[in-house]
């Protein structure tokens, strides 16, 4: 197989079981993760996964029935024809405004939640005022509409469903869970998400960032923090997403999970040669860990006193500069930073802790002097 070449940059490259990547030229390969067919360059295997997150795309009707169904117990109704209908926004609606006769503002891009209020003023309606309501609702461009609980469908709800292609939907679950659980499912697709090189290891069940220029040591501090019994959640690519409320996660690429890069040995399995116990598939980011070159003219922290930050997807994280020299023990310093974060969770800061210690011994020693100032005997 052949992919031919970007115009003036790439020779052609086959891909059989003959090929190595080299760094010495640029690399071609197929996205298969995500289904997508775009040319990417990279100078080893990792980066041909590392490109810049394109916009969530909406999520079909369909696809919300179909991924819910078990936990909701949804079925499809009426309306099979508007399945492909796209849904826009996270959030859901109770749409008891819209029926009543208000319609400013009317949020029509989500989906449509009707409980037992809403049917229970359906009810209270006569039947030219009640399909006058239905029709009032049904009429606007909205994804689909969602009955929930014990509430019977109604026969009116039904026909203009049928009529205008709009998916009607039960779930025999409360509202409050079909809420729940539809805005959870919907927060996450809708979640944004981003790409980042560095390398992501679970140390002590806090997740570390390790970011620094390529070549630096990160994919061998990973290594080693393996070797010393934490786990390995994604090396060079990792995969950002925020879940609610505003924490990020971070993972790695689907053919890329389990894999690290060593420069000199090459690609290895992590879950291969240390078993599940090195490995999990997702981690929360609570620290960033940036590596950077030892240089003597630089300024670097000393005590702790002041916190640095970094943003992710809007997400503040703690940054910590390591810097870094032939010999230095990362690894060790790596599980201090792990550790000394959860001593600052349980309340204990360490750099101000001495600061409080050496201003009380200041404070001690003036009142000591000013006492012995005015001794004379």
């Amino acid at each position: 197989m052949t992919i031919p070449a970007k115009a003036g940059i790439q020779p052609q490259i086959p891909l059989d079981s003959s090929f190595r990547w080299n760094d010495a030229s640029s690399t071609h390969f197929f996205n298969v993760q995500k289904k997508i067919h775009p040319l990417i360059y990279g100078k080893h295997p990792f980066n041909l996964f590392f490109e810049k997150k394109m916009p969530q795309a909406p999520v079909l009707v369909s696809e919300l029935v179909s991924e819910n169904a078990q936990a909701l117990r949804l079925r499809v109704q009426a309306g099979h024809q508007g399945l492909n209908r796209e849904i826009m926004d996270k959030d859901i609606n109770r749409p008891g405004l819209l029926l009543a006769g208000f319609k400013e503002q009317f949020p029509h891009n989500r989906v449509q939640l009707i409980g037992d209020s809403e049917t229970l003023y359906l009810d209270s309606l006569t039947a030219e005022e009640r399909s006058t309501s239905i029709k009032r609702l049904l009429d606007l461009d909205i994804p689909c509409v969602v009955v929930t609980g014990k509430n019977q469908l109604l026969p009116e709800m039904i026909g203009l469903a049928n009529e205008r292609n709009v998916p009607l939907i039960t779930s025999n679950r409360s509202t409050s869970d079909v809420a729940f659980l539809f805005t959870n499912y919907l927060g996450l697709r809708f979640a944004p998400r981003d790409s980042i090189h560095g390398t992501l290891v679970d140390v002590y069940g806090t997740g570390l960032l390790l970011i620094g220029r390529a070549g630096i040591g990160k994919s061998e501090i990973a290594l080693d923090l393996v070797e010393r019994g934490h786990r390995l959640v994604a090396d060079d690519i990792v995969d950002l997403t925020v879940k609610p409320p505003d924490i990020l996660i971070g993972s790695g690429p689907e053919l890329l999970k389990h894999f690290i890069e060593i420069r000199g040995v090459g690609v290895i399995n992590v879950r291969e040669i240390f078993g599940v116990r090195a490995i999990r598939l997702q981690k929360r980011i609570e620290t960033v860990v940036e590596l950077k070159d030892w240089e003597e003219t630089q300024d670097y922290e000393r005590l702790g006193l002041t916190e640095h930050f970094t943003q992710y997807l809007g997400i503040k994280i703690p940054l910590i500069s390591l810097p870094i020299y032939p010999g230095k023990n990362i690894t060790v310093i790596a599980e201090a930073i792990a550790l000394n974060l959860h001593l600052k969770i349980y309340g204990y800061h360490a750099a101000q802790d001495l600061n409080r210690k050496l201003l009380k011994s200041l404070k001690t020693r003036r009142e000591i002097n000013e006492y012995l100032k005015w001794d004379n005997e």
